[in-house]
């Protein structure tokens, strides 16, 4: 996990961060659900997996820019190594979105009356 996080970059750094606060937010609602809480996961589920688009991005910019260091031949190998590990953004935002989507149904499901007779 930590080699993951070291070939994501910069980018984990803030993807991590929101992604930790939407998770204790989504697990804050699973404990004790209140519908006001609702908006705020919605808006950093968003921000998570904004943050973790700007690291592949930004992953993919600083692979394309030093492309012309490396030997013509190298170019494919070295090209799909960027993409590779730009792509530790895009999958970490997916995990504590996930996760927090799972914290989330559990805090729907206690809030849901049970129905008698269903």
């Amino acid at each position: 996990m930590l080699e993951a996080f070291r070939n994501g970059g910069w980018g984990m750094f803030p993807t991590a961060l929101f992604g930790v606060v939407c998770l204790v937010v989504a697990a804050r609602y699973a404990m004790r659900p209140d519908p006001r809480w609702i908006p705020l996961q919605l808006a950093l589920g968003m921000v998570t997996v904004l943050t973790g688009c700007l690291g592949f991005v930004a992953g993919l910019i600083t692979t394309t820019n030093h492309l012309h260091e490396v030997p013509e031949s190298q170019v494919p190998l070295i090209g799909a190594l960027g993409f590779g590990e730009s792509l530790h953004n895009v999958a970490l935002s997916l995990i504590l979105v996930v996760l927090a989507a799972l914290c989330t149904s559990v805090g729907v499901v206690r809030s849901t009356p049970a129905r008698v007779g269903a």
